[in-house]
């Protein structure tokens, strides 16, 4: 029984030598890996307590210097001040359209035909007036041979000065009236062409193939404008009204285009304000290098003159989620605190520009969208 024990305790022994050994090889810090962070949720959503926290590290958000900034969403319009409409003095059918809507067009270029009985009516006019014309002149000239024998009465041969200076006005308006409507007294014909005044985009079309043209009592045909320089018009809501002035300049950013950057000046603010939404209307002035057309969505960006303070923290360090944007405070007892933040433009080394939210000095997560990983995980 005693012997029994022994080997017992022999074997006792030779195991617990064993799994001494094993144990030892398996706690070596040279080989071990580091302990993977835990995660527990606080009560509030937006707290998280880490065990170590040192996996994850800060940044101090500097200051950054920046202007006032109001950004407002808008539209491409033409410059009412460089469009011009094209119109047709003579009423008739269009038999030829030479343009359409959207066309680049140069000044002098022919852009429709209409046959027009306008033509005729005044061709038929200025002939009358050239008979008349003709035979008051003759008559002058009789009068002035029996004035000269003394067989002719001196109010007689004013009377005829007179009806001579009168039939040679109406031949001069007869002629400008063929003129006006498109012809000429020398080449009369019932089909008036019509030329495009400047040149610019026809950006209003009214009239088809073998329609009326009803002259300046209908719409008009085209409308041309010149893009070179753009309107862009933006609501701005009447809260924020006391940050942008006229003069000041804009920052201009196309959707379709958003890395590109145009500047503006602003031309105007609507006196008057949309009594549904509260807003008014801004003019922004651009040059348009060839990319603005007309109904474009904008953002711009009003900058003032007045210098605020802001925070600056890496890109990293803002989370982007739902739409929103978060940052990483630490906070005590190993704990961090997501907070909701506004972010501004980028700014060289790979820093971005927080609006709100986050004040210089504070420290945040260098990289949120780890320690974002990990909570989820």
């Amino acid at each position: 029984m005693i012997r029994m024990s022994a080997e017992c305790l022999a074997l006792s022994l030779a195991l617990g030598f064993l799994a001494g050994g094993c144990g030892a090889s398996k706690g070596d810090p040279k080989t071990e890996a580091p302990p993977a962070a835990k995660v527990e949720h606080e009560q509030d959503a937006n707290v998280v307590k880490v065990d170590h926290p040192e996996q994850f590290p800060l940044f101090t958000a500097i200051e950054y210097a920046a202007s006032s900034r109001l950004v407002a969403t808008g539209t491409v319009s033409p410059d009412v001040s460089r469009t011009v409409p094209v119109i047709s003095i003579a009423t008739g059918r269009v038999v030829e359209i030479k343009a359409r809507l959207g066309d680049t067009v140069e000044k002098g270029q022919l852009l429709l035909r209409v046959q027009s009985t306008d033509v005729s009516s005044a061709f038929s006019d200025y002939r009358k007036a050239v008979a008349d014309e003709i035979v008051a002149r003759a008559q002058l000239v009789r009068a002035k041979d029996l004035y000269e024998k003394g067989a002719f009465a001196l109010k007689d041969l004013e009377s005829a000065q007179d009806t001579e200076d009168k039939a040679k006005v109406d031949v001069e308006t007869a002629a400008e009236h063929l003129k006006v409507l498109g012809s000429t007294a020398e080449r009369p014909s019932g089909i008036v062409n019509i030329y495009a005044p400047v040149s610019g985009v026809i950006t209003d079309q009214q009239v088809t193939n073998a329609g009326g043209v009803a002259g300046l009592g209908s719409a008009n045909p085209f409308t041309i404008s010149d893009l070179s320089h753009v309107w862009i018009l933006c609501d701005v809501y009447e809260n924020d009204l006391a940050t942008v002035r006229v003069g000041e300049t804009a920052e201009v950013r196309l959707n379709a285009y958003p890395d590109k950057v145009f500047h503006g000046r602003i031309g105007n603010i609507g006196p008057i304000l949309d009594p549904n939404i509260r807003t008014a209307k801004v003019r922004i002035e651009v040059a348009n290098p060839g990319l603005m057309k007309t109904g474009m969505f904008v953002t711009a960006t009003f900058l003032g003159e007045k210098k605020g303070m802001h925070a600056a923290v890496p890109a990293d360090a803002i989370l982007h989620l739902h739409d929103r944007e978060w940052v990483y405070v630490p906070a005590e007892d190993k704990t961090f605190r997501r907070i909701e933040v506004s972010s501004g433009e980028m700014l060289p080394n790979k820093m971005e520009e927080i609006v709100s939210g986050l004040q210089p000095g504070q420290q945040v997560v260098s990289r949120a969208l780890v320690m974002q990983n990990t909570v989820e995980q």
